[in-house]
């Protein structure tokens, strides 16, 4: 094994060192001589969670697949290690190569969540690269941002020079194409990022300025020189099917969050729920093509000696060859005695009898999510889930041997009442009594069932029609919890019935940083400067870090959150084109408000804008009558 950035003194005393070690099974080594331009891809999370990614795999794999091109992974230090690096001045290194990330000519970083933002600061700062854009040098790579939070990147403005708006297979070889040309011609990196901000989906934050009205809501929004683009349409590729995939996943020495083979077997999702980004971000609905999937499944298990194969989309029951997928999986698979995981699948029958053949029944628990406790408010959402369905899948999961059941809420909808927060009871109360009516006495494992419900909370995120929505306050947020909580108690299954909520401090600052501007970097450096890091984990999010900061830069967090936008507002992620028209938000807001429900792609279009990127759903022929 190559020299190790770490001595085995730091390896001995650190929890989980193979975290660090690289050299783990596909991991690519190249030859730097032959190397043109060194890339580092960060997930800034610790590494059981980053290596369970299936984007950055993706995208590792097209990159090395260049010749002049390796990339290599680096992850946020763990707590143990951030403090030794400080304490010793060990600069942040790369798996593979064990370098250090300064040295490198790109730091691409992929944000998932907004409560990763000051563990991009802890990445920088141990790379020894200035935290701002304004005071790096020739002599820093170049730092570039991927991933859905790039869809509003304003509070990270300060610290990238580039963000990459959309899906990465399309633009990142013209980026390093004019990487290299303009390194050649002994160009700045300032005329470097001046051509980088012309190429279409790459956004550029240096070239672009802000100006506020005196109500701290945006006046305008343009960029500094011409040439540069107004607006920024997302990167998408279309054909899914002939595209980079990972044949030969990084397969980890320690268990990781996900430790298996992910087929991605579709992108997007055509049910059209108000709260949900991720379904208007990705469309139109694309498919892999089956066949292809069958002979990716086969490869990567045999790549990979993984013992588990997890099909991936945001609604896997959509895709049309999911029937033959299965079927194909749960014969080669049995064989191999491998796992077939199935998440994002309505509660049907056709759903539950593949679950029951793919499953051990006496292990798994089955997950439903009505979002809303009442009908009212699942319309007003566009759940396009009826309380008889959820009570008939209930039935038939339970004829079929279920017996636990997990139920997924959100507390704080628009329009919310006292009578919802109490449906989700109600509601849960039901599918236990469900339980009892379906399954005779004498067939009970266990003697009976167990209903976990749990809420999170609402939090209105860019590019929905909830964007113009109020987010509740902390004391509010507790408040709806208590009444659900009580509500539980009051139920005839109450006993059966465990209720778990999420914590209102992290709901409130995710819903500032979700809909936030430029403004808020100066909050996320102050946080990051009183040590804040690892703000998704519970046990090190500190609230008074955030709420102080807050005020010394001057800023209101409820400006952030609990304001009702006008329809007119100008937003700080206006500039962005996610294919998805502003006006189609209106309408579907207003739709809301008035509890009116849209159908799905597959029934009727409903004029959202995806249909100019030419293919996908947009331009199938196909019925759908399901709901859910």
């Amino acid at each position: 094994m190559s020299k190790l950035a770490l001595s085995d003194d730091i390896l001995m005393e650190i929890e989980k060192p193979a975290r660090y070690i690289g050299h783990e099974v596909n991991s690519v080594v190249k030859d730097l001589s032959k190397i043109d331009v060194r890339f580092a891809m960060c997930f800034p999370d610790v590494y059981e969670i980053g290596m369970s990614h299936l984007g950055i795999q993706i995208i590792y794999d097209m990159l090395n697949s260049w010749d002049d091109v390796w990339c290599e992974r680096v992850y946020s230090p763990w707590v143990d290690l951030d403090k030794v690096m400080r304490e010793q001045q060990i600069p942040l290194f790369a798996l593979e190569s064990q370098d250090p990330i300064k040295n490198f000519d790109f730091l691409g970083i992929t944000i998932q969540y907004e409560m990763c933002y000051t563990n991009i600061l802890q990445v920088l700062d141990l790379a020894g690269i200035p935290l701002k854009t304004v005071d790096r040098t020739e002599e820093d790579p170049i730092v570039i941002g991927g991933g859905p939070c790039t869809y509003n990147p304003e509070p990270l403005a300060d610290f990238f020079d580039i963000f990459y708006i959309g899906e990465g297979e399309t633009r990142y070889r013209e980026l390093l194409d004019a990487y290299k040309a303009s390194k050649a011609a002994g160009e700045s990196r300032t005329e470097f990022l001046r051509k980088a901000a012309r190429i279409p989906g790459l956004y550029v934050p240096a070239m672009y300025e802000v100006t506020y009205k005196e109500d701290g809501t945006i006046k305008s929004f343009m960029p500094k020189e011409k040439g540069i683009p107004v607006s920024i349409l997302k990167e998408i590729q279309m054909d899914i099917s002939n595209t980079y995939y990972p044949m030969k996943p990084v397969v980890p020495y320690i268990k990781v969050t996900q430790d298996r083979v992910v087929l991605e077997i579709q992108r997007g999702c055509t049910r059209g729920c108000r709260f949900c980004q991720a379904g208007q971000l990705y469309r139109p609905v694309r498919e892999r093509d089956v066949e292809l999937m069958k002979q990716y499944a086969m490869e990567m298990l045999k790549n990979t000696g993984h013992e588990e194969i997890s099909l991936s989309s945001l609604s896997s029951s959509d895709y049309s060859k999911l029937p033959e997928l299965v079927d194909f999986l749960i014969d080669k698979c049995n064989e191999k005695h491998i796992n077939i995981s199935l998440p994002s699948l309505r509660i049907d029958a056709f759903s539950l009898d593949v679950m029951s053949k793919v499953q051990d029944i006496k292990k798994s628990s089955l997950t439903f999510a009505p979002e809303a406790g009442s009908q009212r408010l699942r319309n007003v959402i566009n759940k396009g889930l009826t309380e008889e369905v959820i009570l008939n899948g209930a039935a038939m999961a339970f004829k079929g041997g279920w017996t636990r059941v997990k139920l997924y809420f959100m507390l704080g909808l628009p329009t919310e009442t006292e009578e919802d927060i109490r449906g989700i009871a109600e509601l849960s109360n039901k599918i236990a009594a469900v339980f009892y009516e379906t399954v005779p006495k004498e067939e009970r494992k266990n003697g009976k069932v167990q209903i976990v419900s749990s809420t999170s909370f609402f939090i209105p995120k860019p590019f929905t029609p909830f964007q113009w929505a109020k987010q509740c306050t902390k004391e509010e947020f507790l408040d709806k919890a208590y009444q659900t909580k009580r509500a539980i108690t009051e139920q005839l299954n109450q006993r059966v019935i465990k209720y778990n909520w999420h914590e209102a401090d992290t709901s409130v600052i995710e819903g500032a940083l979700a809909r936030g501007d430029r403004r808020l970097g100066d909050v996320i450096l102050k946080v990051y400067e009183k040590g804040g890091i690892y703000d998704a984990w519970s046990e090190y999010f500190d609230n008074d870090k955030w709420m102080d900061s807050f005020k010394e830069c001057g800023l209101d967090v409820n400006f952030y959150t609990t304001r009702e936008r006008d329809l007119d507002e100008i937003f700080p992620w206006d500039f962005i084109d996610c294919g998805v028209t502003k006006e189609f938000f209106k309408r579907e807001w207003l739709k809301a408000q008035g509890e009116q429900t849209s159908p799905n792609c597959y029934q009727s279009c409903q004029g959202c804008g995806a249909n100019r990127f030419g293919g996908g759903v947009c331009f199938e022929e196909r019925s759908e009558s399901n709901e859910g």
